[in-house]
């Protein structure tokens, strides 16, 4: 010590100490308000700077306070020394983890925001987290006198070997970077890919993306095996899809009578039918002169990919029932087969659409 140590030393210490306490004390009580009124706006980042802050503003208070307090005392320069030290490194660790929660909680806020789901992009949320505090590490071995040149080094050399034994990581990783910045695949997109596998994609980490098919099931696919698929976004570049429905009608049907009443039946559908678009125009294309029928196509529009199986179940209920009542025929492929007598009669091959064994009126 330069000197003895005083009651008026440990009074003021006591004072400087409790002052942090107290300024930590109003501190987190002014965020708490300051929370309450965050959560009314639309903006979801405010949340997470006074949520960290709530963290790191009392701790800063209390360290002030005691570097204070440490200050009045009549410590030896050493003393002195290692507990500013203490402090600085109590500080960066407090500073370091909520910079860490704030710079995650906004990235997170960003890709929620422009994906317009629920699922996070958690690959970008993992990175921006380990190197902030892979940041504050190495500021805290630096406030120790620890060099961190020679760690720098060795982490050179140890990454490039394990760069080479964790290929395929290391490709799945850049590969589901690559696909987040290009955008071609979003949390919440359905997806197929050439492979055969589709469903809605959950989430996107730092080496798969996990896909919820419609059964519920979640398919795993590898980021690597993702970016070099051929795939199929029914979500992009808009949400709202066509889909085509197959048709045909006898040859004797007057074909305007039948664009017409199909016209009222696709109006019907998507101004009544929940996931279908209600200002979709009817689309109605007559294209094959077949075998039995004339065949055309009907265009519907959905809202999104799995819209289309309610919307399709309901257009084909009705358009059969309008059918039926128009008095619009819709006829079964037949085949005429000719037997002679005496001649051998080579058996057709006959698809499963076709009529029942035997003669028939072709058409």
């Amino acid at each position: 010590m330069n000197r003895a140590l005083t009651l008026d030393d440990l009074v003021v210490a006591g004072i400087a100490l409790g002052a942090g306490l107290l300024l930590a004390f109003m501190s987190r009580t002014l965020l708490r308000w300051l929370a309450k009124h965050a959560k009314r706006t639309r903006w979801s980042g405010d949340d997470v700077i006074v949520d960290a802050l709530r963290s790191v503003v009392p701790w800063a208070a209390i360290a002030g306070g005691a570097a204070a307090a440490a200050a009045v005392l009549p410590l030896t320069r050493s003393v002195q020394h290692h507990v500013n030290q203490v402090l600085q490194v109590w500080l960066i660790i407090v500073v370091t983890f909520s910079a860490a929660r704030v710079i995650a909680g906004l990235v997170r806020s960003v890709t929620q925001s422009r994906s317009g789901v629920a699922g996070s992009a958690t690959i970008f949320v993992n990175i921006t987290r380990v190197l902030v505090l892979a940041i504050g590490f190495l500021i805290v071995l630096q406030t120790l006198g620890i060099s961190i040149a020679p760690l720098l080094t060795a982490l050179g050399v140890g990454g490039l070997a394990v760069a080479l034994a964790l290929q395929d990581t290391l490709a799945n990783l850049f590969a589901g970077i690559h696909i987040l910045a290009s955008k071609t695949v979003q949390p919440g997109d359905y997806i197929r890919l050439s492979s055969g596998e589709e469903g809605y994609v959950v989430d996107i980490n730092w080496r798969q993306t996990t896909v919820r098919q419609l059964s519920n099931n979640l398919v795993v696919i590898p980021n690597g095996e993702l970016a070099k698929a051929n795939m199929t976004n029914f979500t992009r570049p808009e949400q709202e899809l066509t889909v085509l429905v197959q048709v045909g009608v006898g040859y004797d049907s007057d074909l305007e009578h039948v664009e017409r009443v199909t016209a009222e039946v696709v109006t019907e559908v998507m101004t009544e039918v929940t996931g279908a678009v209600p200002e979709h125009e009817a689309a109605i294309r007559f294209h094959t002169f077949g075998d039995s029928r004339i065949g055309f196509t009907v265009i519907l529009g959905v809202g999104e990919f799995s819209d289309q199986y309610r919307v399709k179940h309901e257009f084909i209920k009705r358009l059969h029932r309008r059918y039926r009542e128009e008095g619009i025929r819709i006829p079964a492929p037949a085949r005429t087969v000719a037997l002679q007598q005496g001649a051998v009669v080579i058996p057709q091959q006959r698809s499963a659409e076709d009529a029942t064994p035997g003669s028939s009126r072709g058409d």
